[in-house]
């Protein structure tokens, strides 16, 4: 009797990006108006490194907004809809979250993990060669509880011992050059 062909083994690798902080601008509150959607400099260049490397480039970002009915999935879309436009259309996918815990539970939310997970599965990618980029130590733990390494932008929060970088420039060099070095 044939055995079935086992699964080819994960090889691919990709770079999670958190979006607010991280891709966009932070306004201190939600943001979900295109109009106040402002993506941050060299975003698009970092992108850019990121692909030319071999990265595929996988935003998760929490989206509470929409569990509390401040705004609703189509806000979010419009944004990533800008997001891809100012970026040449080099995401590969953009998941989000829209629960909040006094709403409602979810597994999706940062800092648990399946957002990763799924496109872990969807892009057949190998953690240990994934990285994410994030602005909070949620972030971080929802790559570490999948095996993804990751770098705190923009600011470092107390007790933490992640690898930093000032922006996302500064992130994807980071990778990159870990990458070269493997």
């Amino acid at each position: 009797m044939k055995q079935p062909a086992a699964a080819p083994a994960a090889t691919n690798k990709a770079v999670f990006l958190d979006r607010d902080g991280v891709l966009n601008r932070e306004i201190g509150d939600y943001v979900w108006e295109p109009d106040k959607f402002i993506v941050l400099p060299g975003v698009p260049e970092a992108l850019a490194r990121l692909k030319q490397a071999g990265y595929y480039l996988i935003v998760v970002t929490n989206q509470a907004g929409i569990a509390k009915g401040l705004y609703t999935a189509a806000n979010v879309q419009a944004c990533h809809a800008k997001l891809q436009h100012a970026c040449g259309d080099l995401l590969d996918a953009l998941y989000y979250a829209p629960s909040h815990p006094s709403v409602s539970e979810s597994l999706l939310r940062k800092p648990d993990s399946l957002m990763l997970e799924k496109a872990l599965a969807r892009f057949r990618l190998d953690p240990a060669q994934c990285w994410i980029v994030g602005d909070r130590l949620r972030d971080l733990e929802a790559g570490a509880r999948v095996g993804v390494r990751g770098i705190l932008v923009g600011h470092t929060e107390a007790g933490t011992q992640a690898p930093w970088a000032a922006d996302l420039r500064a992130a994807a060099e980071l990778v990159v050059a870990s990458g070269q070095a493997a």
